[in-house]
């Protein structure tokens, strides 16, 4: 029992990472604004680049890439210690080969979840593709190296970063399924891909459209950008 009690545990922790709001903070912090009335209206560092400035856009990005990052380096090690202690007797059968990529797996999707339903922003947020990049970096740096050199080469053809990020994820899929990895590991791709790309789907409609704005454009009339 203590052993599921420990990584329900583990798996709120890593949903309440992924809901720290990092582009609403910095748009209170730096300017006194909710950013989620500027700009597309979005929370993600796409919205903070276009309504704060470079900088903070960048430093946005690489919190919430770093929030990924951080939930799964945090699961792993949970496991690892709770797998090390006499007092925590694991379920017999659940070594941690089979354990720890189906947990690793449910907390990438927590941190996801988090950061586009933010307990802190009354469950909503942003669209979780730099916090999904931190995730696939954390299970598999090829994937997740990958994922984001498509999101910078889109984005620097482009200029659209919601083009970018649906691309991102597609590579991603593609990848996890071409090279050796967990079951679970696969899962959590497909889930996560598909999570991200349902979150673009009115950025999808203004693709096709061609109304979709570009990066440097202002972006006041589109409410789901970034």
């Amino acid at each position: 029992m203590v052993f599921w009690l420990m990584n329900l545990a583990g798996l709120a922790a890593a949903y309440l990472l992924g809901s720290t709001p990092t582009a609403y903070w910095a748009g209170k912090m730096l300017k006194g604004i909710d950013i989620r009335e500027h700009g597309s209206g979005s929370v993600g560092a796409t919205n903070a680049l276009r309504t704060l400035g470079k900088g903070p856009g960048l430093v946005v990005l690489l919190v919430d890439v770093l929030k990924g990052v951080a939930a799964i380096v945090f699961i792993r090690g949970l496991l690892a210690w709770l797998y090390a202690l006499p007092s925590v007797a694991a379920p017999a059968g659940l070594s941690p080969e089979i354990c720890t990529p189906w947990v690793v797996c449910l907390a990438g999707l927590a941190v996801v979840a988090g950061h586009s339903r933010s307990i802190w922003l009354r469950f909503t947020g942003g669209k979780s593709a730099a916090t999904g990049l931190g995730v696939l970096l954390a299970i598999s740096w090829p994937v997740g190296l990958a994922a984001g050199a498509a999101f910078v080469a889109v984005l620097a053809i482009f200029r659209i970063a919601s083009l970018s990020s649906i691309l991102a994820a597609l590579v991603a899929l593609a990848l996890v399924f071409s090279l050796e990895q967990p079951i679970a590991y696969r899962l959590l791709v497909v889930t996560g891909a598909a999570y991200v790309i349902a979150r673009h789907r009115t950025n999808i409609q203004r693709l096709l459209a061609g109304t979709e704005p570009r990066v440097g454009q202002g972006g006041a009339g589109s409410k789901a950008q970034g």
